[in-house]
């Protein structure tokens, strides 16, 4: 009895935080295609839950874009850790800043928006700042130790940079070009290899 009862407690936890998954991807796609005057709604049928259930979890507007960008960035200082597993040092931090690339070019009408939420809350600022300067600073500094990458640059800094490269293009070939120009500032880092020659 009392192990139904744990399980029947158990239940509807894992159903809420199932059901916040959905709504978070329904709106980061709903937003994507629809920017941010999307409603709320749709959202809630993308999702296949119905209104309340999001109005549960997201009281307000904001506090579901809230949501959204915070799963952004925690996809990202997620991602920098699985590329640290799997990659050379400065492929791992050449694929997170394609990742970041990819995701705006996906994204941009959403991320723009969602942004604006961001620089809007001084927490939620903080906290994005945390996460993708600690994500960023960890693939630097594992390229840095192995002695490919300079380390005179701070993290601070290759988010600029990365920064830079999102505002300074537009247009339909917006993402071959700011991937361009992330493998050249990436090979810009490099330490120079000694000259190899006779003695």
């Amino acid at each position: 009895m009392g192990t139904e009862t744990k399980k029947s407690r158990r239940k509807p936890r894992a159903d809420s935080l199932r059901n916040r998954e959905l709504l978070l991807q329904a709106a980061a796609e709903i937003f994507s295609a629809g920017g941010q005057q999307a409603s709320l709604e749709a959202v809630a049928r993308k999702a296949g839950v119905g209104i309340g259930t999001l109005y549960r979890h997201f009281p307000t507007r904001e506090d579901l874009f809230e949501a959204v960008y915070r799963n952004e960035v925690d996809h990202l200082s997620d991602l920098a850790r699985e590329l640290i597993v799997q990659e050379t040092p400065v492929e791992a931090l050449r694929k997170w800043l394609y990742a970041n690339v990819r995701l705006v070019s996906a994204k941009r009408g959403m991320i723009e928006g969602l942004q604006l939420v961001a620089y809007g809350s001084s927490e939620l600022k903080a906290y994005s700042f945390e996460r993708m300067t600690a994500a960023v600073g960890e693939l630097l500094q594992g390229a840095v130790r192995a002695g490919e990458l300079r380390s005179d640059i701070s993290a601070e800094d290759l988010l600029r940079a990365l920064l830079g490269i999102f505002y300074a293009n537009s247009g339909s070939d917006w993402q071959p070009t700011a991937l361009r120009l992330v493998d050249v500032f990436v090979d810009g880092l490099r330490v120079p290899k000694a000259p190899v020659g006779p003695h």
